[in-house]
C-alpha cells in the first residue's frame, strides 16, 4: 500500500521533535562522555552480559567494524572485560567491569531523571495516556516490521 506524503512528513516531523527533545543527536548523551550508540552498547552489555559482539550486532543492528572500534575504546578505558565462552572457544564474551557498571548506573540515573523531568508536569492520567500511546506505536510498528529483520 502506498503511503501518502503528508503521513510520511508527519512521521518524520515527530522523529525530529523526539530526537531534539531527548538530545539524541548531541555528541554526548545526557552530559556524559558517551554518544547514544555507545550508551546503547553499555546498556546491552549490562542487560545481556556476558554477551558476544554478534549478539549486540543482532540486537541493535550496528555495523561490525563500528562496534569493534567502540569495544576497543571501552576496553582501553577499562569499562569492559572479555573472556572466552565455555560453550564455544571461538566466541569472546563481553562483560562490564566495576568501572563500566558505574558508568552504566550514572547514565541510567541521568536518563531516568530526564524522563521524570519531561513528564513531571503531566497528570497521572496523562502520563498513563502517553505510555499507552508509546506502547501502541511500538505494537503497530513491530507487528509490521518483523519482515525487515
Amino acid at each position: 500500500m502506498k503511503v501518502q506524503q503528508h503521513i510520511v512528513d508527519k512521521f518524520r516531523a515527530f522523529n525530529r521533535y523526539y530526537t531534539r527533545l531527548l538530545g539524541l543527536l548531541d555528541d554526548h548523551l545526557l552530559d556524559s562522555p558517551f554518544s547514544l550508540v555507545e550508551a546503547r552498547i553499555l546498556y546491552e552489555i549490562h542487560h545481556r552480559g556476558p554477551v558476544s559482539a554478534s549478539q549486540i550486532i543482532a540486537e541493535i543492528g550496528i555495523d561490525k567494524g563500528y562496534l569493534s572500534n567502540v569495544l576497543k575504546q571501552f576496553a582501553k578505558s577499562g569499562l569492559i572485560s572479555r573472556h572466552v565462552s565455555r560453550e564455544d572457544a571461538r566466541v569472546s564474551l563481553i562483560s562490564l567491569t566495576a568501572k563500566g557498571e558505574k558508568c552504566y548506573r550514572e547514565l541510567n540515573a541521568a536518563s531516568h531523571k530526564q524522563v521524570e523531568t519531561l513528564i513531571r508536569a503531566l497528570s497521572r492520567e496523562e502520563q498513563l495516556q502517553l505510555v499507552a500511546h508509546m506502547q501502541g506505536i511500538q505494537q503497530l510498528l513491530s507487528a509490521h516490521t518483523h519482515a525487515l529483520d
